[in-house]
């Protein structure tokens, strides 16, 4: 059933309305809820309303509702939208992310999003799928399978394992303002300068320099040093230094 709500506003409330649109930063659809409550306290009917402010019936009907049971505050905010279903199911996400940590199909460098996406075709009862919405599901677990990071793959064995222990020894003792743990980081340093003079920065305009430059030495590597390794004394590659 249809309930007649009637809308009494107060000497504060109608000021308020009165004031939001007169003048200020406000939405379109908030500014037509002020204007459907003002026309509605003045005794128009909901279809003039409707006519007048160019809404649909439906919108003067919530309106009115939202600020009979609530408030002026209520009746002028968005409410809440239940937005659409989604594409993958949690057990099918689960899916996609075993797919995405598995060795690419044959031929292929690394997964992409529309192999991926037709990956799950073939796995799941899904007709189709957007490579928009496997990207959206890995965004939301933070899984980045394009990017790849260069890193040192030891070989694990007893030896490795006894000075890996001694590594996290160290790190697990109380700071001893006597004894400081110091690390070093391995950096390819090379001194170069620049082919032509920059242009310094001026208000509005940052530095800019040319992206040819000229090699004043060789990187440390090539000289022949060796690189100092961040854990120091106790690290595992200890023997070789």
């Amino acid at each position: 059933m249809n309930i007649r709500y009637r809308v009494e506003l107060n000497e504060g409330e109608r000021a308020q309305l009165t004031a939001m649109l007169s003048g200020g930063n406000h939405t379109a659809r908030k500014l037509k809820r002020a204007q459907i409550l003002l026309a509605a306290d003045a005794g128009i009917g909901d279809e003039a309303i409707a006519d007048i402010i160019s809404v649909g019936g439906s919108t003067v009907y919530r309106t009115k509702r939202r600020f009979v049971e609530g408030n002026l505050d209520l009746a002028l905010s968005e409410e809440a939208r239940p937005g659409a279903t989604r594409k993958l199911s949690g057990k099918e996400t689960a899916l996609l992310v075993a797919t995405v940590c598995s060795s690419p199909p044959e031929g292929r460098k690394r997964w992409t999003l529309d192999l991926r996406a037709g990956q799950m075709v073939q796995l799941t009862a899904h007709d189709g799928l957007s490579r928009e919405t496997v990207r959206r599901r890995l965004a939301e677990d933070d899984l980045k399978p394009w990017l790849r990071k260069m890193w040192c793959i030891p070989e694990v064995n007893g030896t490795y394992v006894v000075r890996m222990e001694d590594v996290l020894d160290l790190y697990a003792e109380e700071a001893d303002p006597r004894r400081p743990v110091v690390c070093f980081d391995e950096s390819p340093t090379q001194l170069i300068g620049e082919v032509r003079e920059p242009i310094p920065a001026a208000p509005g305009q940052p530095e800019r320099y040319d992206y040819e430059y000229k090699r004043n030495s060789l990187p440390l590597r090539r000289r022949g040093a060796r690189p100092i390794c961040s854990c120091f004394s106790t690290c595992t590659n200890r023997g070789g230094m």
